[in-house]
């Protein structure tokens, strides 16, 4: 079995390669990334490939699952750029798996997917995909899955599989997530449980995560089984003020959630911080997922709870840990991290790296 993984070095696919690789199953897999690994691995056919400007058929002829991870959740303050990657490279990828003859696509989606709803009971897969309409990340998701519905009514002899998960967290991209989420300003140095002292007790915000390891072994058992359909993928327990007050070791303080939105949305547009005011609005509006299918269908089992990869996200952020990949790269240093500022305060400075 042939298995191309477009978006192949980040936060799912660094984990997905290799456990694909481990496969008796797998023949070959191909691995597309904008920037591939420095050091890559030879058991890998590596392409360095924009998806919304390459040529995506002729690396996809052959492949019998084309797994698309590649997403950009920033920069929030270029949503244009945002879109013309997650939405319309998208499109591109689907018109190539078309036009390739590839039988069977696996979709990176996400709880961010999902129209606001109650946090009891959980949502099915069934439940809407309409997004979170001040989130331009849930809102891209759901034009994505707009567009999987118009493919698989254009060509039904195709299996397409859509993977909802909530947040994904391993150590190796913390300082991957620290960049998308907390910016230059912030040192990672103080994101150590010891020093997280307090937890905003907010409000209806409830969210699950799934260690990247575990998000990993589900796409492979999608690539796999002759599954179809979408599987929501998270594990327990769901990581509510209690339950991180809980694991951190910390005290709760009571927040009104206009307050932390406020606050989030008038950083953000000062570029102090990279986080949008609409990832707020996604941890309280969003609905919990009920994983019973991926469970049962999918036969997927985690290996870490919630709190597992929590932690070892947080100890790794701490210690400025990364990946060895570019996406996944500890956080830079000296005139690097000199120019990750001023870009943050002007944007377009300095190119876009």
């Amino acid at each position: 079995m042939r298995i191309v993984v477009i978006g192949a070095t980040g936060n799912v696919g660094s984990q997905l390669v290799p456990q694909l690789l481990a496969e008796p199953d797998v023949t070959s897999v191909v691995g597309i990334a904008r920037r591939p690994p420095t050091a890559p691995d030879p058991r890998v056919e590596w392409h360095a490939s924009d998806i919304t400007e390459a040529s995506l058929t002729p690396l996809l002829r052959g492949a019998d699952v084309v797994v698309h991870l590649a997403w950009l959740l920033q920069p929030a303050h270029d949503p244009a750029l945002m879109r013309r990657v997650n939405v319309e490279g998208t499109a591109r990828v689907l018109e190539a798996v078309a036009e390739s003859g590839v039988p069977a696509l696996v979709h990176a989606s996400s709880l961010g997917a999902y129209s606001p709803g109650p946090k009891t009971p959980r949502a099915t897969e069934a439940f809407p995909t309409e997004g979170i309409p001040s989130s331009p990340y849930s809102r891209h998701k759901a034009e994505a899955e707009r567009l999987l519905d118009a493919f698989e009514a254009e060509h039904p002899e195709r299996r397409v599989v859509r993977m909802r998960p909530g947040i994904v967290l391993q150590g190796d991209a913390a300082s991957e997530l620290a960049r998308y989420f907390l910016g230059p300003f912030v040192p990672q140095s103080l994101i150590r449980r010891s020093l997280l002292k307090a937890v905003p007790d907010v409000d209806r915000l409830a969210v699950q995560v799934v260690h990247a390891s575990d998000m990993a072994a589900a796409y492979v058992l999608a690539c796999l089984r002759p599954v179809t359909g979408a599987f929501n993928i998270a594990t327990e327990p769901v990581l509510d003020p209690p339950t991180l007050a809980a694991v951190l070791g910390a005290q709760r303080v009571p927040l009104p959630a206009a307050v932390v939105r406020g606050v989030v949305a008038l950083t953000w547009r000062l570029h102090l911080q990279p986080t949008d005011p609409g990832w707020v609005d996604l941890g309280r509006l969003t609905p919990l997922l009920d994983t019973t299918r991926a469970r049962t269908e999918l036969g997927w089992t985690p290996a870490y709870d919630a709190a597992q990869a929590l932690l070892e996200t947080v100890e790794a952020m701490g210690r400025g840990r990364g990946g060895n990949t570019p996406v996944m790269r500890p956080r830079a240093r000296g005139t690097a991290r000199a120019l990750e500022v001023v870009r943050a305060l002007v944007p377009g400075a300095g190119g876009t790296g």
